[in-house]
């Protein structure tokens, strides 16, 4: 299984992705919602736990953790799963039958 952190790695270095046309929403308490959006091209740095962003002027720290979504040109590559909700839709079937 594909890590957030290896497609990012592989966008940001392989010629044949433009990094402009990724998005990455992450997990952002206090924003609408509660998820942030950036555009690849925002993308500062890449370290094993940490994506720094350019953010109004100033740099940004996003764990890679609250990573939940990258797409590449409007089309889904990776998504994150729902661990509170991993499972749930079977224990339900099985608590019905």
């Amino acid at each position: 299984m594909r890590t957030s952190h290896t497609l990012l790695l592989r966008l940001i270095h392989d010629p044949g992705y433009d990094l402009s046309k990724a998005r990455i929403e992450y997990l952002d308490r206090g924003a609408p919602g509660e998820i942030s959006l950036v555009k690849g091209d925002e993308i500062i740095r890449l370290e094993s736990g940490i994506m720094e962003i350019r953010s109004d002027l100033k740099t940004k720290s996003i764990p890679i953790h609250r990573i939940r979504r990258i797409s590449y040109q409007g089309e889904p590559l990776w998504e994150k799963r729902d661990v509170e909700n991993f499972g749930a839709k079977e224990k339900t079937a099985k608590a019905n039958s």
